[in-house]
């Protein structure tokens, strides 16, 4: 009945929590994610096959035990309580040992999980990320052939790069880190001759004048893209460190060629290597072609501003307007908080394993509680002896928080050979973490301890309360 009763509780707040897991996955891009939540029925069923497979198997052991009891035998082992206490003690110990293993397995996740975040978004992707604001117009939708877009567009940015407080904007056809990704396609490099095996794939972008600048990508050579690199234009191109250094090898790429889709274009600059799709991406080669001598009606507005977002968010759509008073731009937002929200996979790892060490956790401190005070209770005898022998209240004290620090200490034991073994599975999870960082055993360790101690000292508290002339009378 408890077991039931139990899942039945389970199950409501389950249903109650269900709202939570919105917060977990913000919107993006005006786009809200949809999360109905319904209790699948194959889950329900799985769940309470689980609670009734657990209580039955909890219940067999005692069941077991109790058909095998030596009365006058369990009568003597049970009088040595706190300190020397077997029989059925040790099924109880058992269960608390593992119970404190595996929550602290779950607090070294949980700890190796929130480092990895937070120097993902501490690292640097190559950009800048302050200062920046982004924010999209669908030309595509509103049905704008590539001419009127490209009119458009160039309206767009005089009037934007005029916005008091504007230091520079651009177009992009993708955003960093954001849900669009850029472009593939297959090169060939003038000068590059390819093993037998490989076939030249490269991701682009396709960028306007003043893109390097607004974004925070230094070039490290030539030029950035101006106004005049268009479809009238030679076709010129600028590429990343990295594959300067694949494709050309200690040459200098600077007016060199490379062919796309069947045009040749003029490396005419060579920019910073920086993150493209993801912050704990590998350098990779990659590079960029003017927005002007390519058809790109769907595009991103980048801004360099140090005005909030809500402020341009106004100016923008009060100009977006005074072109076309059928279109609206999409969310302003910051390249910080893009960054933030390209690692909400991680956050919601952080969050789940975190709130399943939390329970963890405060099970392991129910049933070491619970396993401490039915001890105390079994040694009353015991305890009033030792006091009227001469024991003092600490002395009391110490003998019942050892027994249970002993308990936890066996448990972070076993739980941190568990955790070396499991945690070299986190390792495509974690960026510049290592899956035996110390700082999460160590965190771990401190928020057990404090857990044991916190659930052994009332026990213990009232175990010095014992008063040995009644306890010895009685």
């Amino acid at each position: 009945m408890l077991s039931l009763f139990g899942a039945a509780g389970g199950l409501l707040v389950a249903y109650w929590c269900r709202p939570a897991l919105v917060l977990l996955f913000p919107a993006r891009g005006g786009v809200q994610m949809h999360l109905p939540g319904e209790i699948d029925w194959r889950v329900l069923a799985l769940s309470v096959a689980v609670c009734l497979a657990t209580t039955l198997l909890m219940g067999l052991v005692p069941a077991l035990q109790t058909g095998k009891i030596d009365l006058a035998q369990s009568m003597k082992m049970e009088s040595t309580g706190v300190v020397g206490g077997r029989g059925r003690a040790w099924v109880r110990s058992g269960l608390v040992l593992v119970q404190v293993s595996l929550s602290f397995v779950l607090l070294v996740g949980t700890g190796l999980l929130m480092q990895s975040l937070l120097k993902v978004r501490n690292a640097s992707p190559g950009f800048n990320t302050r200062g920046v604001l982004d924010t999209a117009i669908d030309l595509v939708s509103a049905g704008y052939t590539p001419a009127r877009a490209q009119t458009f567009q160039d309206a767009l940015l005089e009037r934007v790069r005029s916005l008091p407080g504007v230091e520079s904007a651009a177009f992009a056809k993708m955003t960093p880190l954001s849900y669009v990704s850029s472009a593939t396609a297959p090169i060939v490099v003038d000068g590059y001759t390819p093993p037998p095996e490989e076939s030249p794939t490269v991701d682009y972008n396709e960028v306007g004048e003043d893109y390097f600048v607004t974004m925070g990508i230094p070039l490290v050579g030539g030029r950035e893209f101006t106004r005049a690199d268009d479809e009238k234009g030679a076709l010129v191109a600028v590429v990343n460190e990295t594959m300067a250094q694949r494709y050309w090898q200690g040459r200098d790429p600077l007016g060199q060629r490379l062919q796309l889709k069947g045009r040749w274009m003029q490396v005419v600059g060579i920019a910073k290597d920086s993150k493209y799709s993801s912050v704990r991406e590998r350098p990779t080669p990659f590079f960029f072609v003017p927005v002007r001598q390519n058809s790109l009606r769907a595009a991103i507005l980048n801004i360099r501003t140090p005005l909030a977002p809500q402020t341009m968010a106004t100016a923008i759509a009060r100009e977006v307007h005074a072109l076309d008073a059928n279109l609206a731009p999409y969310e302003v937002i910051t390249l910080q908080e893009q960054l933030e929200r390209s690692t909400s996979p991680q956050m919601v790892a952080v969050t789940l394993v975190g709130i399943l060490g939390g329970l963890a956790l405060l099970l392991a401190a129910i049933g070491l509680y619970g396993v401490m005070s039915y001890a105390v209770s079994q040694s009353t005898r015991e305890l009033g002896l030792r006091m009227a022998l001469g024991a003092d209240t600490s002395n009391v004290l110490r003998l019942v928080m050892s027994r249970g620090l002993a308990l936890t200490a066996g448990g972070v034991l076993l739980g941190a050979v568990i955790a070396l073994a499991l945690t070299r599975l986190l390792g495509n999870l974690l960026y510049n973490v290592s899956p035996r960082d110390p700082l999460a055993f160590g965190s771990a360790l401190a928020v057990m301890t404090i857990a044991s101690l916190a659930a052994c000292f009332l026990p213990a508290w009232r175990a010095t309360r014992t008063d040995p002339a009644r306890t010895l009378r009685d």
